[in-house]
């Protein structure tokens, strides 16, 4: 099972060389509400969209929240993981957070979540980059660039949308 908070296996192409930078990963959909009612949506709810049984570190029956300035992982029997750091949080427009779920802080990369309003609702923009801060650079970005889109697709259909 594919997973954003697994290690990817190591593949037969050579890895970044120093110096070449791994593009960031942006993803976009677009949900039928209004900006704070998105904004709310995704940091109030996520216990409800989020794909768990996919991608988390303890998986399904497991609780994920914004608390704080963390976004935190519980499991059924109490444990916690922390999946960021967040160090802007300016609602209902954006959050920027560190993220290194399943790691630490030290093997973080940077997670940027825009929201704004466009016709049919609110764009929601995901950008993930900071690439050069993960154990296997390459590897991770291969990872999230797979797994990015069905967690967006979630959200979009708890917020009443179509698939993103």
């Amino acid at each position: 099972m594919n997973s954003l908070f697994s290690h990817a296996e190591p593949d037969s192409e050579p890895s970044q060389e120093a110096g070449n930078e791994l593009e960031p990963l942006v993803f976009t959909t677009v949900v039928p509400s209004t900006v704070s009612h998105a904004f709310m949506g995704f940091t109030d709810h996520p216990h409800l969209w989020w794909p768990l049984e996919e991608h988390s570190v303890y998986g399904a029956g497991s609780h994920v929240e914004f608390e704080e300035n963390l976004i935190l992982e519980t499991a059924e029997d109490g444990r916690t993981s922390v999946w960021g750091t967040i160090d802007d949080w300016q609602p209902p427009l954006s959050f920027h957070a560190s993220w290194y779920p399943a790691s630490t802080a030290l093997w973080s990369t940077e997670l940027r979540v825009a929201f704004r309003a466009v016709d049919g609702g609110t764009e929601v923009k995901l950008i993930h980059d900071g690439w050069e801060g993960a154990e296997d650079p390459a590897a991770t970005r291969a990872s999230y660039a797979e797994g990015w889109p069905g967690v967006l697709e979630r959200f979009a259909r708890f917020m009443g949308g179509a698939d993103a």
